[in-house]
Formats: structure tokens, sequence, C-alpha cells
């Protein structure tokens, strides 16, 4: 059965930084690189933070949703140094941050003002890699501060979901495979299982976005209420 009732009031007074959507890098002026990510998983994060009380401070890339609870601060950003730059300003004031952002690893090392124009040859595009959002704040979290990510995995999915939560510094992570059917990006149902550092794992089955926010929410509470 769908869950619809919230316990309202778990995270009064907890603020908490969530990052959502892709980010564009640009090559020219018409041109970019980004990925598929539609920002559903992470609104519906926000949504269900704030539902519970808290102030959420949401860090977006470009996406064509807008937040429901007015209790909810939105940050468009468009690249990883814009979504980096705000991430760092807000995370010291946060109880806990929830990255579920898809980030680039890399970024042209040279941007066009003008249109590249086809020449007919080949054309290499140089890149460079982008600051490591969830490495930085994990580094720099602060006793008693909660770190969260996902972990999007093709091949040896839990083995890298492992390897991320401990170089990252998460408290725990949301791992999900594009290999399980209805999970990734685009889809309005996902299929997770969360891992902790104490190698506890709970594997949770195909739901849609919003019931998967609340389980996400309720180990959130776990460590931060």
């Amino acid at each position: 059965m769908a869950r619809e009732k919230y316990n309202s009031g778990r995270l009064s007074g907890k603020k908490i930084l969530i990052t959502a959507g892709p980010t564009q890098e640009k090559i020219d002026p018409v041109r970019f690189i980004s990925n598929y990510s539609t920002g559903k998983m992470g609104y519906a994060i926000a949504e269900a933070c704030a539902r519970e009380g808290a102030e959420v401070f949401l860090v977006s890339g470009p996406v064509s949703l807008s937040p429901v609870n007015p209790s909810i601060k939105r940050y468009m950003v468009t690249s990883a140094a814009e979504m980096a730059s705000r991430c760092f300003a807000l995370f010291d004031k946060c109880d806990a941050g929830i990255l579920t952002a898809a980030v680039a690893d890399y970024t042209p090392r040279q941007r066009s003002e003008q249109k590249i124009k086809r020449t007919g040859d080949s054309f290499i595009l140089e890149l460079e890699p982008t600051r490591d959002i969830a490495w930085e704040l994990g580094r720099e979290k602060k006793p008693g501060q909660v770190l969260a990510g996902f972990a999007l995995e093709t091949t040896a999915e839990l083995d890298n979901a492992r390897d991320k939560l401990i170089r990252k510094n998460f408290d725990f992570i949301m791992l999900n495979s594009l290999n399980d059917k209805g999970a990734g990006f685009g889809f309005d149902t996902n299929k997770i299982s969360i891992l902790e550092k104490e190698n506890n794992l709970r594997i949770f089955e195909l739901k849609t976005k919003k019931e998967v926010a609340l389980d996400i929410v309720d180990k959130l509470i776990e460590y931060v209420a």
C-alpha cells in the first residue's frame, strides 16, 4: 500500500541541503555537456523533508520542476562550478545534506564565445575534472552534521556504492542500478538500497519516487532527530 501520511514535525528546526537535477557544462553558446537527470528524486526528497518541518535549501540544476512547499528555498544553478559554490556556501549552516544531483565529472577546458562551426574535420574536445562536491563536503563535515548521497551504477553496484560511501565520508548512501527496470533517470519510480558505514544494507522494492523519498527521510531522521 502506498504511503501517503507524513509524521509532520520530525525535522522541525532542522536545516537540510538537497541537490537535484543535472548540470550543464558549456561548450559554446549553443552546446553543452549534460545527462538525463530530471530532478524528480531530489525534488521529492525536498518536499518530504519540508513536510516533516525542515527548512530546505534546494540547489537545483536546470529542470522543468518547481517546489510546492513554501519552506523550500530553491537556488537555480547551471554548471558544476555554480552548484559547488552554492553548496559550499550553504552547507556550513545545515544539519544535513542529501546529494541527489547528477553533477558532471568533467567540463570543457576551453569554452568558445562563438558557435563552433563544422569544418568537416574531426573535433577534439578536451575536458578537465570538475570539483568533487560530495568529497569536499564530506571532508569539511563537522561533528553532528549528516551527509548522504546516491550511487547510480551499472556494474559491481554494491562494491562501487560501498567504495563511494567511504571515499565521500557519507553517513549513508542510496544505491540504484540502471539494470533495474523502472529505476534511474526519467522514471517516476525508483528502486534503491540504503547502505550505511557499518555495512548495514536494506533493500527496497520498486516504488514511486515520492514513496522512495519517504524511506530516505525516515533514514535521515534516525541520524538527526
